[in-house]
């Protein structure tokens, strides 16, 4: 059975340490792409997960990679071996899954951008376990049991770490990143919609600021 190599693992735990938050990133408006991304990164982000949950994610992916180098891109909502090659020829630098199959694990293996694939039960994580994956996405974290199941995962995988994503907010942020397996924290509420609509990159830039210092 294929293994996971230790270069994809390095290359997931260096993203995972560059940033405490994540923010997820839905671009409705292409040309919001490159200031949003930049009003993050203004504000202190490193690490940008663009989606694909538009249909603009992968120019968007594209774009920031050649206009913001200095940060992290990588693509979030891929759901299909199809979108993990467009984002990978689009230059993002990591994929994030919601889910698991069997498919995207395997070619998650010896893809060119490192994958940090998604579960929310025990079961999902033994099977990517059994492949060498150690980082995981815990997704939709609050809804599949939250802080107390990431408690509870720690007992049987003390060596796997999380990124959990869905429903944490600015406030609860910090009690996840207290624990011992969470190594980074994913939210939309870093993209507050109402300024990205009246294009107020500097309320963007503010928000990062302050939810980096409440940590």
């Amino acid at each position: 059975m294929n293994q996971l190599s230790e270069f994809h693992r390095e290359r997931v735990q260096t993203v995972l340490a560059a940033s405490p938050l994540i923010p997820v990133i839905a671009i409705n408006d292409p040309d919001d792409a490159i200031p949003l991304c930049r009003a993050l990164v203004d504000g202190g982000i490193r690490v940008l997960e663009i989606t694909l949950r538009t249909e603009h994610g992968v120019k968007a992916i594209e774009a920031v990679r050649q206009a913001i180098p200095d940060a992290w891109v990588g693509a979030g909502t891929v759901t299909s071996i199809a979108q993990y090659r467009q984002v990978e020829a689009a230059g993002a630098q990591f994929v994030i899954t919601p889910g698991v199959t069997e498919a995207i694990l395997e070619f998650g293996l010896t893809s060119e951008a490192p994958l940090l694939p998604g579960i929310s039960t025990i079961s999902e994580l033994m099977v990517g376990y059994n492949l060498g994956y150690r980082e995981f996405k815990f997704f939709p974290a609050e809804v599949a049991g939250g802080i107390p199941a990431l408690k509870a995962f720690a007992g049987p995988f003390p060596d796997v770490s999380f990124c959990p994503t869905g429903g944490i907010r600015r406030e609860t942020a910090r009690d996840y990143l207290a624990l011992g397996n969470v190594h980074a924290v994913g939210g939309s509420w870093l993209t507050p919609a109402e300024a990205i609509a009246g294009k107020d990159w500097a309320a963007v830039s503010q928000v990062a600021r302050e939810s980096l210092a409440g940590l």
